[in-house]
């Protein structure tokens, strides 16, 4: 069990939508650990079984993982409901949850298109409608989203996945103008390429020659895109509202 000094989410209620994985259990550990109540959302919480109550009796906190697919606006909502009935409120919300494919225009599957939209987009714009309206009431929250740098810049072979995120960008910075008189921050953070267990296994050579273009010679680890997180989470980023901060070790220079 570690807990050392001040933490700087304690106590705080945080929602992290696709939990189980990767950057999303990077996530719910560094929040964690810096003493977040997590609730760990993702339809795979098959998947976070032991790690959950390790890392909950690690940091002296808890972790509920809760099962619900983000695009039910239902099952959402009931989600939401949950959290409010045991907490009263939630501090901090992570849209983190997402799907890529990677194909060039010419070979688009427009049902992939619209699943991605539905995903990376549609969803994520419910749930910060939803939960807002608690900020709303508390004056205060922070609502994180997970843009990408492809969103930014743009990316040969990932029109579908880079306009999904274009659109994250977006609604971050519009969101953030409406939430700013209610005291709710509303950030982005655009990873670059991060080694995860899914993009380490999609890269079939599609990306080994782009890692030259990064600055820093490798790829994000999730703890990397964590850190962000933790950042625009706390007091730390208190004052800080419609950014979009890119954690891609030089690669958009």
């Amino acid at each position: 069990m570690e807990n050392v000094g001040t933490k700087s989410l304690e106590n705080k209620v945080c929602l992290i939508t696709g939990a189980a994985r990767g950057i999303g259990r990077a996530i719910t550990e560094k929040l964690a650990a810096q003493g977040g109540v997590v609730y760990a959302n993702d339809r795979l919480v098959e998947e976070m079984g032991e790690w959950v109550k390790e890392c909950a009796d690690k940091y002296a906190t808890e972790i509920i993982p809760v099962s619900c697919d983000i695009c039910d606006f239902q099952a959402v909502k009931q989600m939401i409901i949950q959290i409010k009935k045991e907490r009263g409120h939630i501090d901090v919300l992570v849209n983190n949850a997402g799907i890529v494919t990677y194909e060039y225009l010419g070979m688009i599957d427009f049902e992939k298109l619209r699943q991605m939209f539905e995903v990376n987009v549609i969803a994520m714009i419910n749930l910060i409608q939803l939960v807002s309206r608690l900020m709303t009431r508390q004056k205060s929250g922070s609502i994180i989203n997970m843009a990408s740098i492809v969103g930014v810049k743009g990316a040969k072979g990932q029109l579908a996945y880079s306009a999904t995120k274009g659109a994250v960008v977006s609604v971050t910075r519009s969101a953030a103008k409406e939430l700013a008189e209610h005291q709710i921050r509303v950030n982005a953070v655009a990873p670059g390429m991060v080694a995860t267990d899914r993009f380490l296994h999609s890269i079939e050579n599609r990306f080994e020659d782009k890692l030259n273009s990064v600055g820093f010679g490798r790829y994000a680890l999730p703890e990397d895109i964590a850190d962000a997180i933790l950042f625009f989470a706390s007091d730390e980023s208190k004052y800080i509202t419609g950014q979009v901060l890119g954690v891609d070790g030089g690669f958009i220079l």
